[in-house]
């Protein structure tokens, strides 16, 4: 209770400092160490009858030493001792989106917007950001300084026409590597997923009529839904096709689904819809063979004439070969890039084609290139139940 609290309280007290002091990066260092003094006072003391307020007090208090301690450095310690300032006053006025666009600002690198993130925004510790990522925990102690370095001065003011573009790239980021982590010994890591989908939820409460602010957040929920069937009792990756749809979570699947219709109603359609649209057809079914791989396929060649890419490109070749069969998409995959995903496919392909020899192969190539062991362990057991049966 009180971990979700603070992660929700983060944002908007930085916010608050932010609006009152100004410098982000000092601010930042005080709420991180106020959110500190709560996780462990709270639990010992009880909840303050105000918790985002006692939460301003001590990291505005903490501000002022930082400040009066690099101040001294430069010669300003006199000024800084004339009194101490008065904490901002609780706003009812949440300005997490101001933070959140501060934290993605297009000059900072990817890496550093999503460490930024997690930590400010998100309030996760450089520690659990560095688990999470399977990056050392200096590492990402580094890429948040460099960040906050960057942002010097930097305006805290949101424009006229916010422009959430970097935002939801970071968080489609966030969501992506939560839900099928890029290396490690799990498939997923649901406390980033989760994050993801919660930070999700806040820019859609500030911008309520952005279509594809709300196409990213039906895409999370009901790319969610599927989470609880894509693993086995072992932790093993079970693929959509076998998976038991019984344990696909209902409650998110009608709520990304009544999202995304209503959104394509009234938006031009971008991106995230397409992709929304698409999980949505793939819920929607209540067995795979149900699955309308026609209407994925044209979707497919929608979000490739508006946001092409390897992963879209891959994706549309995967709804090809369902509509047109193996042999059609493996010529279509003949035509893309490497990487261990496009030789996973092609393994799948080969292997409905009845190529068992050269689809062994292609699972075997995959599992070597991939960094997730749960991957290389589907990946090696589909090559070693294919050599079984064609012995």
């Amino acid at each position: 209770m009180i971990d979700g609290l603070l992660r929700e309280l983060a944002p908007q007290v930085l916010a608050a400092l932010t609006r009152r002091y100004g410098g982000f990066d000092l601010c930042e260092d005080a709420v991180q160490e106020a959110l500190l003094a709560a996780a462990t006072q709270w639990p010992e003391e009880g909840l303050p009858d105000n918790p985002k307020a006692w939460l301003i007090t001590v990291a505005a208090r903490r501000r002022t030493e930082i400040w009066r301690s690099e101040t001294a450095r430069q010669k300003r310690e006199e000024a800084a001792a004339l009194a101490t300032p008065e904490p901002p006053e609780t706003s009812a006025v949440d300005d997490s989106l101001n933070v959140l666009m501060m934290c993605c600002h297009p000059e900072l690198t990817t890496s550093s917007q999503v460490a930024l993130t997690l930590r400010a925004v998100g309030g996760l510790t450089t520690a659990e950001i560095g688990r999470a990522f399977g990056v050392p925990e200096a590492t990402i102690a580094q890429r948040i300084s460099r960040a906050k370095a960057k942002l010097k001065g930097a305006s805290f003011s949101l424009p006229e026409v916010v422009d959430p573009t970097g935002v939801l790239h970071v968080l489609y980021l966030i969501f992506n590597e939560g839900y099928t982590a890029s290396s490690g010994p799990s498939l997923q890591r649901v406390d980033l997923s989760a994050e993801a989908i919660r930070l999700t939820r806040q820019v859609r409460e500030r911008l309520p009529d952005n279509g594809e602010v709300a196409g990213l957040l039906a895409l999370m929920l009901l790319t969610d839904a599927r989470r609880p069937a894509r693993t086995d009792a072992e932790g093993n990756l079970v693929p959509l096709t076998e998976q038991d749809r019984g344990k696909w979570d209902g409650a998110l699947i009608a709520e990304g689904s009544e999202l995304i219709t209503r959104t394509l109603k009234t938006s031009t359609p971008g991106p995230y819809q397409l992709q929304a649209a698409i999980a949505a057809l793939h819920d929607e079914a209540a067995r795979a063979e149900d699955t309308d791989w026609v209407q994925i396929l044209g979707l497919y060649e929608l979000l490739a004439t508006i946001a092409p890419g390897p992963m879209v490109a891959l994706n549309r070749v995967v709804a090809y070969a369902e509509v047109r069969g193996p042999e059609a998409g493996l010529r279509a995959l003949g035509e893309l890039a490497g990487g261990h995903r496009v030789d996973a496919v092609r393994a799948h392909l080969l292997e409905r084609a009845g190529e068992t020899s050269a689809a062994i192969e292609a699972y075997r190539l995959a599992a070597r290139a991939t960094l997730s062991v749960a991957e290389q362990r589907y990946l090696q057991a589909r090559a070693s139940r294919l050599e079984i049966t064609d012995r």
